[in-house]
């Protein structure tokens, strides 16, 4: 049995948390870290509402697990047994396939760390990450929600107990509430020194989640009452069907408009006009949408940033005197699914290690002189190009040693710990992970292997089968995998010629051919998307297929397909609802598609005829207001 790498971290507190109530008036102490030095805050909460709802919010984040649990079947076991059943060996494995899994939740569950607490000269921030490393949240309280405040800056960890929160839900907004966080008080019960193994899987996954909050996004605003909206349709209703995401449609001039699937019920949203380039962007993990309800009676505005496909989703509400910033996820426990994913949130520069982690380090200490400053400020302060200060940052939260204010769009300095974590030890989730980048190697240093895509079938409305040829040059073999990738981003039906998927298949997690594989395609997309917006990549286009979509007042949406192969060009277009697309409800009888969907073939004498007449019909399409469909964020 193998041991996950871990960091150990002694916490030390004083005293216990707790809230200390009479009939007028609470009393709500915060036990801090003793081992960080004097930090804390005091004063008198104006709000008590506003304090006390956006702390559970928080807490019902940092709570939050959507893992699957197995039923606890050992009370029917030992009826069985008791009844006279013969205790064959399946009883005795599914007994320890139970107390082995009983044991590994008890292991997460105690390998977290603690809420972050930082006290700045103009807020005090609380983060938390929940169990199952899906969801990240930042709350910020204003200095002047507090009455007579007293602080003492710097950062360190928060005894938010369980009892505590209970505490906390009982605070009335008639009662006069005051807060003291990290100072001791004579007569108090004391508290304990708690040593806590954390994962560095655990760790990799909240540091990236800040990492993400650094790189560019596409803003969307909206009111309270749409996220009440997208929130009451999760609630009252179960899907149990694929896909199941929450789609933005943003079209330049008109509000953005949300789709719940597979349901598509579209939520009208009563936010500003988008402003930007039309797209679709498909999200995932809107179930843990439902924790920041507790918020919507304090909620001014909503702004939604979105990044790319697989990245978290960062929800800004804005409280008045305090902020609400919550990352979520469609992943949980940091799959190999969001490899990929992660690999994108790793720094890129075209300077070297040694330059970027100097760059890094002059930055932060920047931060710490001057406070919280914007990605133009510090480029201005440095003398350094934008995107060489952007990797730079992006670095230093991976380091745990700054934090990117997603409401307010500056960096801040918040030493995680007080050493900085080593980047290397975070960036891989597993060592097969780590083998899975060997062999696909860096643009600095050749591979171990070879990774080749051999064949991508695209099955409509259902996924992605994605084939390819790994050459592994120190086992001195080549392994054909392959796997099927749905909507949503899982993967089933793999399968390679390796060992280690002989030996076990999925069971203890895909081989690294696998995700080598995967890492190789999501790159791939990255590149095409990217050389597809210049005229030299437009060139090399062959065959493609695209998909716009056009929504009328009504709800009813115009579907166009457009298709270059060679020296023709198809397009189809119709309704959705007779068309069965790729995201529908559901899917018409052949006939019905047939008498509604209109077909147009045109051959062309050159390929170069046909390319500039198929992107010519995409720009018309983007011009009458058809956004493309085939760019969604999985």
């Amino acid at each position: 049995m193998t041991t996950t790498p871990a960091r150990s971290v002694q916490l030390r507190y004083a005293a216990r948390s707790e809230v200390s109530a009479t009939a007028l008036a609470s009393d709500v102490r915060v036990a801090l870290d003793g081992g960080r030095g004097t930090v804390g805050v005091r004063g008198r909460v104006k709000d008590p509402a506003l304090f006390r709802d956006t702390l559970m919010a928080a807490a019902a984040i940092l709570q939050s697990d959507l893992r699957y649990k197995g039923r606890d079947r050992t009370a029917y076991l030992a009826y069985l047994m008791k009844q006279g059943k013969k205790a064959t060996a399946a009883i005795w494995e599914a007994q320890k396939a139970f107390l082995d899994k009983a044991l590994d939740e008890d292991t997460k569950t105690s390998g977290a760390l603690d809420p972050v607490l930082t006290v700045h000269p103009d807020e005090v921030s609380l983060e938390v990450f929940s169990r199952d490393e899906s969801a990240y949240a930042r709350v910020a309280f204003a200095s002047d929600l507090f009455e007579g405040r007293e602080a003492a800056h710097g950062t360190t960890f928060a005894d938010l107990s369980p009892e505590l929160i209970a505490q906390v839900d009982r605070l009335r907004p008639y009662a006069a509430v005051d807060l003291d966080a990290g100072v001791s008080v004579a007569g108090r019960a004391p508290g304990e020194d708690r040593p806590v193994s954390v994962p560095y899987t655990w760790l990799r996954g909240f540091l990236q989640v800040q990492s993400a909050a650094t790189l560019p996004a596409v803003t969307c605003e909206l009111q309270p009452v749409d996220l009440y909206n997208a929130l009451f349709t999760l609630r009252t209703r179960k899907a149990k069907t694929s896909p199941r995401g929450l789609r933005f449609e943003l079209v330049p001039g008109r509000a953005p408009r949300m789709i719940v699937e597979p349901w598509e019920i579209v939520l009208e949203s009563h936010g500003p006009a988008f402003k930007g380039a039309p797209r679709v962007v498909r999200t995932f993990g809107r179930q843990r949408l439902l924790t920041l309800a507790r918020v919507l009676p304090h909620a001014k505005r909503v702004r939604v940033q979105l990044r790319g496909p697989g990245l978290p989703v960062f929800w800004v509400i804005d409280l008045g005197k305090a902020t609400l910033t919550a990352a979520m996820t469609g992943w949980t426990e940091s799959s190999w699914a969001s490899a990929a994913s992660f690999d994108a949130l790793m720094p890129h520069s075209a300077a070297s290690e040694v330059e970027l982690g100097a760059l890094a380090t002059r930055l932060s200490a920047l931060l710490v002189e001057r406070g919280p400053l914007g990605l133009s400020a510090l480029s201005e302060a440095a003398g350094v190009k934008t995107e060489a200060v952007r990797a730079a940052m992006q670095l230093e939260c991976l380091r745990g040693r700054a934090i990117f204010d997603v409401a307010r769009e500056v960096y801040r300095p918040r030493a995680l710990f007080t050493e900085a974590v080593d980047e290397q030890l975070i960036r891989y989730g597993s060592p097969r992970e780590a083998r899975a980048h060997r062999l696909l190697g860096t643009p600095e240093a050749p591979g171990a292997g070879e990774v080749k895509i051999t064949k991508i079938h695209e099955i409509a409305g259902e996924g992605v089968e994605i084939h390819g040829q790994v050459t592994d040059l120190e086992a001195r073999r080549e392994f054909p995998p392959h796997f099927t990738m749905d909507l949503e981003g899982r993967v089933s039906d793999a399968s390679c010629t390796c060992p280690t998927f002989r030996r076990s298949g999925l069971r203890e997690g895909p081989c690294e051919h696998m995700i080598a594989l995967r890492l190789a395609y999501a790159r791939k997309r990255v590149e095409e998307d990217a050389l597809r917006q210049t005229e030299e990549g437009r060139q090399l286009i062959r065959a493609e297929t695209r998909t716009y979509v056009r929504r009328d007042e009504s709800g009813a949406e115009t579907v166009y397909r457009v298709s270059l192969d060679d020296r023709v060009v198809y397009v189809q277009w119709g309704a959705r609802s007779a068309t069965g697309w790729s995201g529908a409800a559901a899917t018409a009888p052949v006939e019905s598609r047939a008498s509604s969907v209109r077909h147009q073939r045109i051959w062309f004498d050159t390929d170069r005829e046909a390319r500039d007449a198929y992107f010519r019909r995409l720009e018309d399409l983007a011009s009458e207001g058809f956004v493309d469909a085939d760019a969604a964020s999985a």
